[in-house]
């Protein structure tokens, strides 16, 4: 699929299939095959896999290796790429469960806020960004970065995950890895959970997908299936979200604390995120002074449920302090689902005291 089709284009076309062969692959539900063909068995191969590793390989400029979940993506290229007593960067406000994985690696682990400052990565393997952070949603500047880690000798992956394909296009920007979760809003519909990796090389691209067979952390072909169908209507649910982030973030603008959405241009982010995304989506942040008042907006909201996920179809609030994350008691992760605009800003006012 040519580049310079819309991003609609590129999703529908990229999900459509072959010629002669059904609008989208289908499961293929198989553990053996008739050997002499392109797979023979199931944890080594499946034509759904190559589906989507294809469509999604085609919007990020790269080769894909899908996986059942975000976390066997990124644990099994850190396993991959990172030997013992390697150095490895990490965002110390990223996702949590990453750094707790890497804590308990034989590795050497420098832990950097991601908005910098940055030390010098000589001697560093990996540099490892997430970009918008979650959830902070910080941002940093991926090519400058990719820029310094390469003159060091380093290799760049970004945790994808809130930006989308559609977001941002790191590997454009110099990175060498992609990783993200796509349980979020690729799949977009809260029924499955699963991830990818997308490297330049395809040499890294063939290690990570001999990984993925050894250690056996393979997708269903069910759920690539639904994840894959799910990337189809990824642009229109990123616009609604976005229209529907912009308004809420309009409506709390200087009524409640530490308000983010890299969007918006009075965000300490939104200079570096203007200049490599491509667009935005619905997550944004904010703080209530306490867990009693996030209880009390969730209880009072008709439309907002409590749901420690983000980019489905149903517009979500996650108080991300119970789950381990070091940021304030009442931080509020809020995924802008697909909701009419108007009803979802009415509810929130409503549910937050304002109207």
């Amino acid at each position: 699929m040519t580049p310079d089709f819309g991003d609609g284009t590129r999703v529908v076309h990229a999900t459509q299939g072959e010629p002669g062969e059904p609008f989208g692959a289908q499961p293929v539900f198989a553990s053996a095959y008739h050997l002499g063909g392109q797979d023979y068995y199931g944890r080594a191969g499946n034509p759904t896999w190559r589906a989507l590793e294809a469509a999604l390989g085609s919007l990020e400029g790269g080769e894909c290796v899908v996986f059942p979940s975000g976390m066997a993506a990124i644990s099994t290229l850190l396993r991959t790429v990172l030997s013992t007593g390697d150095t490895l960067v990490v965002p110390s406000d990223g996702y949590f469960l990453t750094r707790k994985f890497v804590s308990e690696m034989d590795v050497n682990v420098v832990e950097v806020p991601t908005a910098g400052p940055y030390p010098s990565f000589e001697g560093v393997r990996l540099v490892l960004l997430e970009t918008p952070s979650n959830p902070g949603l910080d941002v940093c500047d991926i090519a400058e970065l990719a820029a310094q880690a390469h003159a060091a000798g380093a290799l760049l992956a970004v945790d994808n995950t809130t930006a989308t394909p559609l977001g941002q296009r790191p590997l454009e920007l110099g990175a060498d890895i992609v990783v993200a979760s796509d349980t979020k809003a690729v799949a977009g519909h809260s029924d499955v959970l699963f991830g990818h990796v997308t490297t330049a090389s395809p040499e890294l691209a063939t290690k990570v997908r001999d990984a993925r067979t050894m250690s056996g952390a393979i997708p269903g072909p069910f759920e690539t299936w639904l994840a894959l169908r799910g990337l189809g209507t990824l642009d229109l649910r990123l616009a609604r979200q976005a229209e529907n982030a912009a308004a809420i973030h309009a409506l709390l603008k200087g009524r409640v604390a530490n308000l983010r959405w890299p969007g918006a241009s009075d965000d300490p982010a939104y200079l570096v995120a203007a200049q490599q995304m491509r667009r935005f989506n619905g997550v944004l942040t904010f703080e209530l002074p306490d867990v009693a008042a996030v209880e009390k907006f969730l209880s009072r909201s008709k439309l907002v449920s409590a749901a420690t996920s983000f980019g489905g179809l149903h517009s979500t609030a996650d108080r991300r302090a119970q789950f381990g994350d070091p940021v304030p008691e009442g931080l509020v992760r809020f995924s802008a689902g697909c909701e009419d605009t108007r009803d979802l800003v009415a509810d929130v006012s409503h549910a937050l005291g304002l109207d």
